[in-house]
């Protein structure tokens, strides 16, 4: 349990946070515009997979949401903490493990993914109704947020200032939210750029968090999910164990 006071000291910052109407107002603004602006505005009007645009839709609004909201706490704090407070240095003192460390700050950043896709699917169901919300969905959206709070402690580790933060979102995250299933099937992309697709992690979370059932496209992108995941959690660990600011 030496992970625990690393994630207590993140869910005591939550909380605080979460104690503030605007804090909630602003994880919910960005999926409620495209929400608005695509589901209710121009999807009305055609079906995808014999399902309505807003179906479609919301699946991918959880996966965004997670993936943005479990992947900037964890990368923020941690580089905040590195570089500003100097918080980090006290952990990497303490005896506590980099595997430990790594572990609290991923369960602290699943929190706020699940958190902020959980608002979606609240909305989901208040503008929808139903939208297939099942035991493949859960999973989606659990993987889905370890997978990006994992990234999280990796770019929060390599990362020389607050802007570089910035920077790796706007290359790595922004695309994924556009280009990976979000708003569009992944079958409108054209073939010479589906190999590029297919690369981003968030590809494999929009495939797996649409499927009824575990069919053989669905467990493979959980297994593409799974590969990542541990990737990025042992390649945290390892920045940890060779930190020497």
């Amino acid at each position: 349990m030496s992970w625990y006071p690393i994630f207590l000291r993140e869910m005591i910052i939550f909380k605080r946070r979460l104690l503030r109407l605007g804090y909630i107002f602003s994880t919910l603004i960005i999926p409620i515009i495209y929400l608005f602006a695509f589901g209710l505005g121009i999807g009305r009007g055609f079906k995808i997979s014999d399902s309505d645009y807003l179906g479609f839709l919301l699946p991918g609004l959880c996966a965004l949401s997670s993936m943005n909201n479990a992947y900037t706490w964890v990368a923020n704090s941690l580089n905040l903490n590195r570089l500003y407070s100097k918080t980090f240095q006290m952990f990497i003192q303490s005896p506590i493990s980099a595997t430990s460390i790594v572990f609290g700050e991923v369960l602290s950043g699943m929190v706020k993914g699940l958190f902020a896709s959980s608002l979606i699917v609240l909305v989901g169901f208040v503008t929808k109704g139903d939208f297939g919300l099942n035991s493949i969905f859960l999973l989606s959206i659990l993987v889905n947020s370890f997978m990006f709070a994992s990234l999280g402690v990796v770019v929060g580790m390599i990362t020389k200032s607050h802007e570089d933060t910035a920077t790796y979102s706007n290359f790595l995250i922004m695309p994924m939210g556009f280009f990976t299933g979000t708003f569009f099937p992944i079958e409108k992309i054209p073939l010479y750029f589906k190999p590029v697709i297919y690369i981003m992690p968030l590809t494999h979370t929009n495939i797996l968090i649409r499927k009824a059932h575990l069919d053989l496209t669905g467990f493979f992108s959980l297994l593409a999910m799974a590969i990542y995941s541990f990737l990025f959690f042992f390649l945290g660990i390892r920045l940890i164990r060779n930190y020497s600011e």
